[in-house]
């Protein structure tokens, strides 16, 4: 089995079953300081730096307090326009991450440009976690995925994945790479201009993921156990930030899942995941249903990073 320590976590091509499983073991033993709100001493010599170029609630603000529940340190910004690389000087990548590496032991960043945390990375001698790249991966909001479904659902094998939202997400990209190292059949639901592209499908195809795709959620959402969801009213994610617009337009019903569709055509059983944040793809009064398990992800979100960083830091093995 390959260590995580001193690893880089840039993309989920490359993790085998065995990594998701020992994630998730270390996950389950760190729980109790997220679940009781308790802060250890297993990385209190240890400091991590946050290089957020691109907007994060969940995201920065959950590596963070899985540092500070381990008693480490976290230093770090989240704004890039206070920083010399969103100023006149437009700092480059090295520049910036050779000397982010001398304030902490591993970085964490998120980026606007696909590739930029594997740029930071080739110039870094302390591990890099990739936190969103663009249109790229997002690595460890998927382990969370994983996670939460392995959990919830007690396996991961001979499960169905209904996957609605814009097929050009990160997350998508990343959960395509997950669900082939498990026994798990997907349907893709997306609108035309943003559906799988055809160098991903051979992608998913050369890794011998079984999926499919349909025109519209409500045809394919009796086959579901998990319903994965992203919007399809979108931000443009190769920008740092773009401001709401007054029109942001409506999810057309093709791409939504109601609680009425839930009642009249889901499982009882099936679960329904979201990343955040959500548009009117996903109504609130879903939020009541037995079928919700997106705040139960949120959580998660506390309890897979601590596991990250204990491994890559040495404090698990």
């Amino acid at each position: 089995m390959r260590s995580f320590l001193g690893r880089d976590i840039l993309s989920l091509k490359d993790f085998e079953r065995h990594d998701y499983m020992r994630i998730f073991q270390v996950g389950e033993e760190l729980e109790p300081y997220a679940r009781d709100r308790q802060n250890g001493e297993l990385l209190m010599d240890k400091t991590l730096v946050t290089a957020f170029y691109q907007p994060s609630t969940r995201t920065r603000l959950s590596t963070e307090a899985a540092m500070h529940r381990l008693g480490g340190h976290v230093v770090g910004f989240s704004d890039p326009r206070m920083t010399r690389a969103g100023d006149f000087y437009q700092e480059s990548i090295k520049d910036t991450v050779r000397m982010l590496e001398y304030y902490g032991d591993v970085i964490a960043m998120r980026h606007f440009q696909q590739g930029a945390p594997h740029e930071a990375a080739k110039w870094s001698t302390v591990p890099v976690i990739n936190c969103g790249d663009g249109w790229g991966e997002h690595p460890t909001q998927v382990l969370i995925d994983m996670f939460t479904i392995w959990r919830e659902m007690g396996t991961l094998d001979g499960l169905h994945f209904l996957l609605v939202g814009d097929m050009r997400m990160r997350t998508m990209h990343s959960i395509g790479y997950a669900m082939s190292k498990f026994d798990i059949s997907a349907t893709f639901v997306a609108p035309p201009e943003m559906s799988l592209t055809e160098e991903f499908k051979e992608e998913l195809l050369s890794v011998n993921l079984v999926f499919d795709e349909a025109e519209t959620t409500e045809e394919a959402i009796a086959d579901a156990d998990v319903i994965y969801m992203e919007p399809v009213v979108q931000a443009d994610y190769t920008r740092s930030r773009v401001e709401v617009e007054e029109d942001r337009g409506l999810t057309p019903a093709a791409y939504r899942v109601t609680r009425e569709m839930l009642r009249d055509r889901a499982k009882s059983d099936a679960i329904v995941l979201h990343s955040l944040p959500r548009m009117d793809e996903l109504p609130t009064d879903v939020d009541d249903t037995r079928h919700a398990r997106y705040w139960v992800e949120a959580y998660n979100g506390v309890v897979i990073r601590m596991a990250l960083l204990a491994l890559i830091l040495g404090a698990a093995e």
